[in-house]
């Protein structure tokens, strides 16, 4: 075969849609303190109710290294989860992650599914150690018997979003960054992207939000919620620093056209108000929302008319899914919440 035929793409593989059904939701048990300065120790239990409600509908695996398990079963337990449908893997982690470092799923015509293993290097070498989350998707191949593929690209599973049919939102600042891939253009990181997710288009956004160390993560900003509808936050307040960069993103986004040549059907989500930890701005966006079987896990920020209205356009554009309000206030002085924690596996057809 040649190297081409060898592609995921070329073997009938994609990946599909958070909205598709799927087996789990992978979690990494948080252990690096320095995460969330000054404020971990509530964190462990933040993660347990996470699993929790995600355990309530499907199954949710979770790295956590030997000796973490009983700490971990116990918050579990405590949120009310369904420990049925919880497992643990026995992979250590440098952080909790997941999005990032765990594997990005992909599946081929017959429902069968493999694991793309991308290069990962804790967000352009802002932190170290990283070796043990760069070596998680390999190790989860192995575990759970399913082909491997090794794109040799540098990638977080936060900075991508798809539709499960061909397309792909991404940013300027996140994979044009020179601390990412520095001998690769867009051209060539599109292709890479063609040949191991199955995308055909790749749609370009620029900046992120204040306070996002990831350089600007998509899943902060703008997200698929079907074929062609895009939820994407919005500020409204041109004194905000957020403001110029979010326009610019809107503006884009109604720009684009799906490939029948319509424009997508975008929806604004507002941003919080903003969140601070003493004089730092957090990177809190509605827009980190987790789609599981069946519901909508929100991060929400303390904010009951901001947060009420999240919800509702939410609700609006996952009609039958259950919209579930989750307190990320403390996750998010790590600089992430829901969709940065978690990494969902599709659902292979038997």
């Amino acid at each position: 075969m040649t190297a081409t035929t060898r592609t995921p793409a070329a073997l009938g593989y994609r990946m599909p849609a958070e909205w598709e059904r799927q087996e789990a939701v992978w979690l990494s048990w948080p252990v690096r303190r320095a995460s969330w300065p000054g404020a971990f120790r509530g964190i462990p239990g933040v993660f347990g109710h996470v699993a929790a409600r995600i355990s309530e509908r499907q199954k949710v695996r979770i790295n956590a290294a030997p000796g973490l398990e009983r700490r971990a079963t116990a918050l579990i337990a405590a949120a009310g989860g369904l420990m049925a449908n919880v497992e643990f893997y026995p992979n250590p982690t440098n952080d909790a992650w997941c999005r990032d470092h765990g594997p990005i799923f992909i599946s081929n015509r017959k429902g069968g599914l493999a694991v793309t293993d991308w290069g990962f290097n804790a967000w352009g070498g802002k932190y170290s150690p990283c070796d043990s989350d760069d070596a998680v998707p390999g190790r989860i191949a192995r575990e759970l018997g399913l082909p491997r593929f090794r794109p040799r690209m540098v990638l977080e599973g936060g900075s991508i979003d798809v539709n499960g049919r061909g397309l792909l939102l991404t940013t300027e600042s996140c994979l044009l960054n020179p601390n990412r891939n520095p001998r690769m253009g867009r051209r060539s990181i599109e292709a890479r992207l063609a040949a191991h997710l199955g995308v055909t288009k790749v749609l370009w956004l620029g900046a992120g939000i204040a306070g996002d160390d990831t350089d600007g993560h998509v899943d902060d900003l703008a997200r698929f919620f079907s074929e062609s509808g895009i939820l994407a936050v919005a500020e409204d307040s041109p004194s905000d620093v957020n403001y110029r960069a979010l326009r610019d993103n809107l503006e884009r986004l109604r720009s684009f056209r799906t490939p029948g040549g319509r424009p997508f059907r975008v929806v604004e989500l507002p941003m919080p108000e903003p969140c601070y930890r003493g004089s730092y701005r957090l990177p809190a966006s509605y827009a980190n929302f987790l789609i599981i079987n069946g519901a909508v896990l929100m991060p929400t920020f303390g904010q009951r008319s901001r947060d009420r209205k999240a919800a509702e356009i939410l609700a609006s554009c996952f009609p039958g899914r259950e919209i579930v309000p989750i307190d990320c206030l403390e996750l998010v002085w790590g600089l992430g919440t829901l969709h940065c924690i978690s990494q969902q596996q599709p659902a292979a057809r038997p």
